[in-house]
């Protein structure tokens, strides 16, 4: 065995030719939890048939009575788990598929008559079959372009006017959507996968305008694989193969966002500046 000296000096210098952690102010970090939606009537006929993507009949997708299923029983995870108390916030794709799962994981309990709270989805919205969904108790729920599915070519991924969406989803705060129809969709081009990632690393630097610190973003499989991809290629192999695999319909993954370029603003909330009541306190191991 060497001498401890040795040992110590030893570990010292594979501290500083390798670390294996890292540390980052608390205020400069927000959790977020991303989640693919539930099964689409899109993804029952797509993996039959791909060239079903091209299907007027699939505008809008819904959630089938699968993907319900899926809903409820990530749900019940999230509740179990705790999470369902940590949500400030939730983000979610302006498109049926998205706003279906982000609601009945994320909302309240079944509304109630005589409450005068709208609710987050009316009686059976997108024909869901389901009861409304009450927006009490539950964080606020935002609707955001940035995280949509690759726009274009494929009648799924065009979304409705807003005027309708405001009619079926009550309490979706719509106001980030500047226009009523969907100007992004264009019939006959697809978005690439290199615009995809980057607007999705735009979205996530937005991100960091928002004061909330745990938030849930309910999105697609297109945007969250290409977006995690770009995040993940510096990563060690096994960090990237896991960050960047796609996404299962209604899988959620946490993940840890860390402001290293000084976007966010928020100070600090647990730090305590110390000396109250002041005294001397110069640390032993200061230079004179």
């Amino acid at each position: 065995m060497l001498p401890s000296t040795n040992l110590i000096s030893l570990y010292l210098a594979q501290m500083d030719s390798n670390p294996t952690t890292a540390m980052y102010p608390l205020h400069r970090c927000k959790t977020i939890y991303l989640v693919r939606h539930a099964q689409g009537i899109h993804n029952v006929e797509g993996e039959k048939d791909h060239s079903a993507y091209m299907s007027p009949q699939l505008f809008d997708a819904h959630l089938t009575p699968l993907g319900w299923k899926q809903v409820d029983c990530l749900r019940e995870h999230v509740k179990k788990s705790g999470l369902a108390q940590k949500i400030e916030l939730v983000i979610t794709s302006p498109l049926l598929r998205t706003m279906q799962t982000a609601v009945g994981v994320f909302g309240g309990e079944n509304s109630v008559d005589g409450v005068s709270a709208p609710p987050l989805m009316v009686e059976n919205a997108g024909h869901s079959s389901r009861p409304a969904i009450s927006s009490l108790n539950c964080p606020p729920f935002l609707a955001v372009e940035g995280c949509r599915e690759h726009l274009g070519v494929h009648p799924c991924d065009k979304r409705r006017s807003i005027t309708e969406y405001r009619s079926l989803f009550p309490a979706i705060d719509f106001s980030l959507i500047e226009n009523d129809e969907d100007v992004l969709w264009e019939p006959n081009v697809r978005e690439a996968n290199a615009s995809v990632a980057a607007r999705g690393m735009k979205f996530i630097d937005w991100l960091w305008t928002r004061e909330e610190k745990e938030i849930a973003i309910v999105s697609h499989s297109g945007f969250l694989y290409h977006t995690l991809s770009m995040y993940s290629r510096e990563c060690h192999p096994t960090i990237r193969e896991e960050v960047g695999k796609h996404f299962a319909n209604c899988e959620l993954r946490s993940m840890v966002l860390v402001d290293t370029s000084m976007l966010g603003s928020n100070p600090p909330s647990y730090n305590y500046p110390g000396r109250t009541p002041a005294g001397l306190d110069l640390p032993s191991d200061a230079v004179p």
